[in-house]
C-alpha cells in the first residue's frame, strides 16, 4: 500500500502531504482546487507518461515522492534490487519503498526506485504488482474485450490460470514449429543451392587435401629453391672452410692440430681446454656434415621442383581465396559434411516437422478447449456475483452476463469475453459499452472490482469520481462498496459525494486558497467538526447550515453502523 506522497509544484497544488495508509480514503475538496492532480501524482508515481503542461506556473519543476509499504521479499522487491535500488526493512516482514518522479517545464523527467536513479519502465513494471487504477478514462477499458477477458480471467482464480498457461505453452510450442517448418519450406530452393556449393567447396578441399601450415612451407620452400645457386655457393665454402680437402687448412684440421699439442703436455688445466677442443671438433664435424646434406639436397632439386612448388601454392591460393585461410579451408573439410548431411535431409525434416506441427495443434486444440471450458464455467459465476452486487448498488433490475465466444486465435486463448448488460427486465442484454449510461457503467466496474478482489486482491485501488453520474441511495451503496472493498485492500478515492466519504476511513480534502495571482492548493486530515463541515459542503455548498450538518452527522452514522 501506499503510506504517504508528497507533491511539489503539480498543477495548482504548490506543495501538499498526503497521509493515506490502510483502508479507504477519500479525498474530496472544491471544484478546481487540485483533486485529480492527487491522482496525476500518483500516476507519476506508477510510471505513466509525464507532461510538461501538468508543472505548476512559474515553476521549473514538479516533483512526486511517495513511501509504499510492501513484502520485504516478493517481485516488487526483486525488481527494485534488479533496477539497483534496494527496500527499508521495517519489520514483519515488510519494508519501506522510496520512489520519486520529477517533470520539468521543458519536458525532460527523471525517476528513482529504491534510492536510485531509474527509468520511468520500472515504476511501470511495480505498477502492475501494485495498483488498480479507475478513471473516468480508465472506464473506458471496462470496454474492451482485453480487458473484460482478463477480468474473467482473474475471477476465474487457479483454474482458469492453470488453464491459460497450458494453453500458452502449448501455443508456443505450435508457433515454434509451425515458424520452423514454414522457413525449411520457404528456403527450400535457397537450402538446395547451399547444398551445391558445399559439395563443390567440399570436393575441390579434399582433392587438393592441405595441410596445415603447408602454405608456409611452400613459401620457405620456393624461396630456397629460387635462390638455390646462390645458396650453394654459400654452404660450399662454409663446407670447405670447415672441413674442406684443398690446400688450405680448414678449421676442422687446426682444432684437431691444436687439442694434439695440448695432449702432449700434461698439465691439468691444458687438460681441460683440449677437452673443450675436441668438442669443438666434433660440433665443427657436425656442421659440416649437416652442411655437406644441405648441398646433397640443393644437387637433387632443380627447376621441375620449383615449378612443382609454384603449382601446388596456386592451388592452396585457389582455397585462401574461396576460404579466406588455409585454416578455414581444413575447417570446412571437418564440419561441411555435418551442414551437407543436415541440408540433404530437407525432405526428412519437413516430414517430420509436420507431424510435429500436427501434434502440437492437437495438443492446442485440447488446450483451448480446456481453457474456453474454464472461463465458461468462471463467466457464469462472475455473471451472477455482479448481478447481485448491482442489487446493492441501486440497480435491482439489472442483469449482468459475461459471454464467451468463439474469437481470433492469441496467445491469450481463442475466446472473446463480453461483458453484457440488461438494466431491466425484459431488456436483451447489450454489451456495456452501449447498454450502460456514465453512471452505471460506473457501479457495473465497481461491482466487478468487490467481486473479483474477493478471491483476487490487489494491494490497492485508486477511484477517480467512480461516483459520477449517480447520488443519493445509490451513491450510499457505492460507499459501503468501497468500504467493503478497503476491508482487503486499500482504496483511494476521489469523490464530490458526501455519501462516498462518508464510509472512507480516512478523510483528505484538498483545500485552495488565492493570493491574487496564484492558487496553490494543500491537503488536510479532517476529523471531528471540521469533516462534519466539509461533509455539509458536499451536500449543500454550505458547510455551517444546521440542516446540512445534522444530515451529515447522520451519514457518518453510516459508517460506524457498517462497521
Amino acid at each position: 500500500m501506499i503510506e504517504e506522497m508528497r507533491l511539489r509544484d503539480l498543477g495548482v497544488i504548490a506543495e501538499a502531504t498526503l497521509p493515506i495508509g490502510p483502508g479507504f480514503t477519500a479525498i474530496t475538496g472544491e471544484t478546481g482546487a487540485g483533486k485529480t492532480m492527487v491522482v496525476t501524482g500518483l500516476g507519476l508515481l506508477l510510471g505513466q507518461r509525464a507532461d510538461s503542461g501538468a508543472v505548476r506556473a512559474g515553476a521549473s519543476q514538479a516533483t512526486v515522492d511517495g513511501v509504499w509499504i510492501v513484502p520485504e521479499d516478493g517481485p516488487v522487491a526483486e525488481r527494485v534490487r534488479e533496477a539497483g535500488g534496494d527496500v527499508e526493512p521495517i519489520g514483519d516482514g515488510r519494508a519501506e519503498l522510496y520512489v520519486g518522479r520529477s517533470i520539468s517545464s521543458e519536458g525532460r523527467g527523471r525517476a528513482s526506485v529504491g534510492g536510485r536513479a531509474a527509468p520511468a519502465g520500472v515504476l511501470a513494471d511495480l505498477a502492475d504488482e501494485l495498483v488498480v487504477v479507475h478513471g473516468q478514462s480508465d472506464q473506458l477499458r471496462l470496454r474492451s474485450a482485453a480487458a473484460q477477458r482478463d477480468a474473467l480471467d482473474r475471477f476465474g482464480g487457479e483454474a482458469v490460470q492453470s488453464a491459460r498457461e497450458t494453453y500458452r505453452r502449448a501455443y508456443e510450442r505450435w508457433r515454434t514449429v509451425d515458424r520452423e517448418l514454414s522457413q525449411l519450406t520457404e528456403d527450400r530452393d535457397a537450402r538446395a543451392r547451399e547444398a551445391e556449393e558445399l559439395r563443390a567447396q567440399l570436393a575441390e578441399i579434399e582433392q587438393a587435401a592441405p595441410q596445415p601450415g603447408e602454405d608456409a612451407e611452400l613459401i620457405a620452400r620456393a624461396e630456397r629453391l629460387a635462390n638455390a645457386e646462390e645458396l650453394r655457393l654459400a654452404a660450399a665454402s662454409a663446407h670447405d672452410a670447415l672441413s674442406g680437402d684443398g690446400d688450405v687448412p680448414d678449421a676442422g684440421s687446426l682444432l684437431a692440430e691444436a687439442r694434439r699439442a695440448l695432449e702432449r703436455v700434461h698439465d691439468p688445466a691444458l687438460e681441460d681446454l683440449a677437452g673443450q677442443l675436441a668438442d669443438l671438433g666434433y660440433r665443427v664435424a657436425d656442421v659440416a656434415a649437416a652442411l655437406a646434406g644441405y648441398l646433397a639436397d640443393l644437387d637433387e632439386s632443380g627447376p621441375h621442383e620449383l615449378a612443382a612448388v609454384e603449382e601446388r601454392r596456386a592451388v592452396l591460393s585457389a582455397l585462401v581465396r574461396t576460404h579466406g585461410s588455409l585454416e578455414s579451408a581444413i575447417e570446412l573439410l571437418d564440419t561441411g559434411s555435418l551442414r551437407l548431411a543436415e541440408l540433404d535431409d530437407d525432405s526428412g525434416r519437413i516430414e517430420r516437422l509436420a507431424e510435429e506441427r500436427d501434434a502440437a495443434a492437437s495438443a492446442l486444440d485440447d488446450a483451448a478447449g480446456a481453457l474456453t471450458a474454464a472461463r465458461t464455467e468462471a463467466a457464469g459465476r462472475l455473471g451472477a456475483a455482479v448481478t447481485a452486487e448491482l442489487r446493492e448498488l441501486a440497480m435491482p433490475d439489472a442483469r449482468l452476463e459475461v459471454a464467451v465466444t468463439s474469437g481470433a486465435e492469441s496467445a491469450s486463448g481463442r475466446d472473446d469475453v463480453a461483458i453484457l448488460l440488461a438494466p431491466h427486465p425484459g431488456a436483451e442484454p447489450r454489451p456495456v459499452s452501449r447498454g450502460a449510461s456514465g453512471g452505471e457503467l460506473s457501479r457495473v466496474m465497481l461491482a466487478i472490482e468487490v467481486v473479483i478482489a474477493a478471491v483476487d486482491p490487489v494491494p490497492t485501488f485508486v477511484f477517480d469520481e467512480v461516483d459520477a453520474g449517480i447520488g443519493g441511495a445509490a451513491a450510499i451503496e457505492v460507499g459501503r462498496r468501497l468500504a467493503r472493498l478497503a476491508r482487503s485492500s486499500q482504496v483511494i478515492a476521489v469523490t464530490h459525494l458526501a455519501q462516498v466519504a462518508a464510509f472512507a476511513a480516512n478523510h483528505l480534502s484538498v483545500v485552495k486558497a488565492n493570493d491574487g495571482s496564484v492558487t496553490a492548493s494543500d491537503v488536510r486530515r479532517l476529523e471531528g467538526a471540521e469533516r462534519e463541515a466539509e461533509m455539509a459542503r458536499l451536500l449543500s455548498g454550505m458547510p455551517d447550515s444546521d440542516a446540512a450538518l445534522t444530515h451529515a452527522r447522520e451519514l457518518l452514522s453510516l459508517r460506524t453502523d457498517a462497521d
